[in-house]
Formats: structure tokens, C-alpha cells, sequence
């Protein structure tokens, strides 16, 4: 009789281990502060040779050092994930947690006055953190999974400050009454002493005061960014490497979006947008920074309508009337002119109106001279001078080949009857000399008292600081004397 009152009571009562009051909800309760629960140990054979396993059924897998259920649904046993299966050097910060209490250990590393995180450790957002005091990364990684949701948040100061980089992805940063970035790394850029790198991707920079700036880096990669509702953009100064790839700025934005300043290795900014309205400015670059490789900006789109704002605030020195940037840029953009050495061209002429011309003496036998104008014009010249008379220099940074187009007629001949000339492209290089380009000759067979029209052209390779000329020698004596000359009636010539 007692075994069956206490068989009824196992049916129909919760049992306890440890404990005389087993929790109601519970039909087994085990308490100890000694012991621990300890399940069914197995091999993966052995865990996976149970037949039909009940839903929820749990073991430990003494090969694979990992609890696992059964889950009926998918028929298959499920790995219960642990510490152990994570990164060891990892912190999960949450929207509930006390930041100064997750980040104990980086709060004392930054003397109480920030926190300074650790170089090593990977670092999740989960939910809008409100940060108390500002943060130096350190080169450390800070992570979130939807960057509309995972926000690092300071009501007042800057966010990111030091003098280190990092690594940061999928966040919304705000600093609302101070800088996002107010970072200057160590090192030199002129010595090649820069050591910091800052890469941003994926990224929502919103609602800040200033998104700042990062100054003095080795590299900074900025990719897939999205800028909305700040007070004034950035500032880039002293980067080896800028790297900007498909941002993208609202017209929400006030003030001015981007600055260069300093000195740079390389520039590259590729993709995205501007929306730059009213007074707003997109790009400037009236600091005149300095490019000692090559800087490039290509598929951006500027768009907005303006009123005192720019596009592109440009240089002040080193540019060309109606363009943007010196030598050291190629430009492809939408809503700005396109800028490079492929662009190069200009135009000389003579101004027939003007002054009076005088002849071009023709003298020694296959021996050529320069065309004279007086007073020649020039026009449209990019990237392109016109020092002298008859003369284009190309003053582009990079050597490249020029289609040349000359027109020119010629009148007023004296002692050249049945006379050859020809006329070609005299190549001047920088260093000084002569280099006739004898593939652009172009052979007139001449009479004296008419007027002769027609072009010369040629495809000539010109270095920084060559320029061409035209040129003409006689090729025979003909019937004429030996002092020939003839007046330039009329005459252009372009490169392009």
C-alpha cells in the first residue's frame, strides 16, 4: 500500500531533488550548490544511431564537446551554440545594457575620460547605445547587424576621437551636438611615417553637428555611406590613400559636404551622389591640396538646385577658366565638366583684323622655318599654354597622343614660281630642340599672285611641356629667285 501511495504521488506531483518544495510548474526540480545536472554522454555514432530520438530529446556529444537536441520539425539533431563556439575576443553591447558597465576594463584603460577599446576585440551593437563618453577605437572592429537599428548615439562632444583607426560596419553614428570623427592619426605623410587606417562601410552618418574629420592616416576607406540631416560634412587632410566609394549625401545636409585639405598620395572617389541645394557647397577644393600621385572622381552624380552654393568649390591656383581642378585629376562626373588629360586641347590663330602680318622668309633650300604670325590668339585652351605665337604647349600631367588640325592659306608670294613647299608639325620638346613630325608633311606646288588654302594634319605624341609648331621648307628651286617669302593670309591650328 505504501509503494502505491507513492507511485500515485510520482503521477500527480512535481518531484524535487534537493528541495521540499518543487517549483509547481515544474514536474522535475533538482536544487544543489554543490552537485550539477549531468546529462547523457555519447559519442556522435553513438548520439546518431538512436532510432526514432523524441522531440527535444538532449545529449552530450563527447566528440564534438557540444550539447545537441533532436528537433522533430527538421528531423535532425540541432547544436546547442555556447562561448566556446564564438570568437574568444567579443563583447555584445546591447540598448539595455549600462555601457560604462560592459565596457568596465575599456573605460579604466581610458583614464575614466573614454573609453579606449581593445585592439583585438570585435565589438556588436544591438539597438541605439547612448555613449557617455567619447570613444577611441583603437583599431578595433565595431560591428551591427541593421544599421537602421544598431546606433551609437552622443547627445554632446564627439564620438570617435584619438589618435588611432579602426574598423566599423552596418551603424547609424550621431553626435548631435558635436563631431562624429574628430581623429588625427600618427605619424607623417610626408616622412611615410602614417600607420592608422579608418575603414567605414555600410554606414549611416545622421543628425550631427559636424561629421568632422579625420586627418593624418595612412588610409581611410569610406564605402556605401549614407549622409542625412548633419549640420557640416567632412574634412579630410594629410591622407595617403582616400578611398570613397558610392556615397551618398541628401540634401538635408547643411553647410559643406566634403573638404580636401593638405596633401595626398592618391585620391579616389567613385559612385554615389549629391544633392547640394540653395548655398550649400558638394566638394571643395579651394584649400588647394596638394596630389603627389594621381586623384580621380568618376560616376559621382551632382544634382540640386543651386543659388550662391557650388557643386565643386575649385581651386585658385593650378585650374582653367570654366573647370574645377589642376593637373593632377581626372574628372567623369554628372553636373560637373569632365577634367583630365584626355581633355587637353586649345586653339591658336591669327587674328586676320588685327595687326598686319609680315612675310615668312623661305630661303635655303630644304631647310625649314617657322610660319610667322604676328599677334596670334588663342582660345579654349585646357590643361594647354600658348607662350608664343604659332605655338600650343602641352601642359597635361601625363604624355599622350594629340590629333593636330591646321588650316591655313597664303598669298603675296614673291620669287616662287613653280616652287614645292612643304608643311608639317614641328615638335618642340621640353628640353629644347627640334623634332619635325615628317608624318603630317603637306606638299604645295605653287604659283606666284594666288592665294593657297588647305590643311595639315597629323597625329602627334606630346610629354609634358612639348609643344608643336607649324613649319614650312621649300623642297626645290622652281623658276623663282632665291629669296622667297610669302604673307599668311590665314591660319589655326588645334590639338585635341
Amino acid at each position: 500500500m505504501v509503494l502505491l501511495f507513492l507511485l500515485s504521488t510520482f503521477g500527480y506531483s512535481q518531484i524535487g531533488i534537493g528541495t521540499t518544495s518543487p517549483d509547481p510548474t515544474s514536474v522535475l526540480h533538482v536544487e544543489s550548490t554543490t552537485q550539477g545536472f549531468l546529462t547523457p554522454r555519447m559519442t556522435t555514432a553513438q548520439r546518431t544511431a538512436i532510432t526514432t530520438p523524441a522531440n527535444g530529446l538532449m545529449v552530450y556529444d563527447t566528440t564534438l564537446s557540444s550539447f545537441y537536441y533532436y528537433d522533430t520539425p527538421t528531423t535532425a539533431w540541432i547544436k546547442i551554440n555556447s562561448g566556446k563556439d564564438g570568437r574568444l575576443k567579443y563583447k555584445l553591447i546591447k540598448s539595455t545594457d549600462v555601457l560604462a558597465t560592459v565596457l568596465a576594463a575599456e573605460k579604466t584603460a581610458g583614464s575614466n575620460t573614454k573609453y579606449l577599446l581593445d585592439s583585438a576585440t570585435l565589438y556588436e551593437i544591438n539597438g541605439t547605445i547612448s555613449v557617455d563618453l567619447p570613444i577611441e577605437l583603437n583599431n578595433a572592429y565595431i560591428v551591427g547587424e541593421d544599421s537602421s537599428e544598431d546606433k551609437l548615439v552622443k547627445a554632446t562632444g564627439d564620438l570617435f576621437i584619438g589618435t588611432t583607426g579602426g574598423s566599423m560596419r552596418i551603424l547609424t553614428l550621431q553626435a548631435t551636438a558635436g563631431n562624429v570623427f574628430n581623429i588625427t592619426g600618427t605619424g607623417s605623410i610626408v616622412g611615410g611615417t602614417q600607420t592608422q587606417s579608418m575603414i567605414v562601410r555600410d554606414c549611416i552618418v545622421s543628425t550631427s553637428a559636424n561629421v568632422g574629420k579625420l586627418e593624418n592616416f595612412a588610409l581611410v576607406f569610406i564605402s556605401i555611406v549614407q549622409y542625412i540631416n548633419n549640420t557640416t560634412g567632412i574634412i579630410y587632410k594629410d591622407i595617403s590613400r582616400l578611398l570613397l566609394s558610392n556615397a551618398g549625401w541628401f540634401s538635408s545636409n547643411s553647410g559643406t559636404y566634403e573638404t580636401l585639405q593638405g596633401t595626398f598620395g592618391l585620391v579616389a572617389k567613385q559612385g554615389g551622389f549629391s544633392e547640394v541645394t540653395g548655398t550649400k557647397i558638394g566638394f571643395d577644393v579651394s584649400g588647394n591640396p596638394t596630389i603627389t600621385g594621381d586623384a580621380v572622381m568618376e560616376t559621382v552624380v551632382f544634382t540640386g538646385t543651386l543659388t550662391s552654393g557650388k557643386y565643386v568649390n575649385p581651386y585658385t591656383v593650378g585650374t582653367y577658366t570654366g573647370f574645377n581642378f589642376n593637373n593632377s585629376w581626372s574628372v567623369r562626373c554628372t553636373g560637373i565638366p569632365n577634367e583630365g588629360d584626355s581633355q587637353s586641347t586649345g586653339t591658336v590663330y591669327l587674328d586676320r583684323t588685327g595687326t598686319a602680318q609680315v612675310q615668312t622668309p623661305i630661303g635655303t633650300l630644304n631647310v625649314g622655318a617657322k610660319l610667322a604670325i604676328n599677334a596670334g590668339l588663342n582660345s579654349n585652351l585646357y590643361r594647354a599654354t600658348s607662350a608664343q605665337t604659332n605655338r600650343i604647349t602641352y601642359s597635361g600631367k601625363k604624355g599622350r597622343v594629340f590629333q593636330v588640325n591646321c588650316s591655313i592659306s597664303f598669298g603675296n608670294a614673291t620669287g616662287l614660281t613653280n616652287t614645292e613647299y612643304a608643311f608639317y608639325i614641328m615638335r618642340i620638346p621640353s628640353a629644347g630642340g627640334t623634332d619635325p613630325q615628317i608624318s603630317t608633311e603637306t606638299l604645295i606646288d605653287t604659283n606666284a599672285g594666288y592665294i593657297q588654302s588647305f590643311p595639315v594634319q597629323g597625329s602627334v605624341y606630346l610629354n609634358t611641356g612639348d609643344s608643336i609648331e607649324l613649319w614650312v621648307k621649300r623642297l626645290n628651286q622652281g623658276t623663282g629667285t632665291t629669296a622667297q617669302s610669302f604673307l599668311v593670309r590665314s591660319f589655326n591650328m588645334s590639338i585635341k
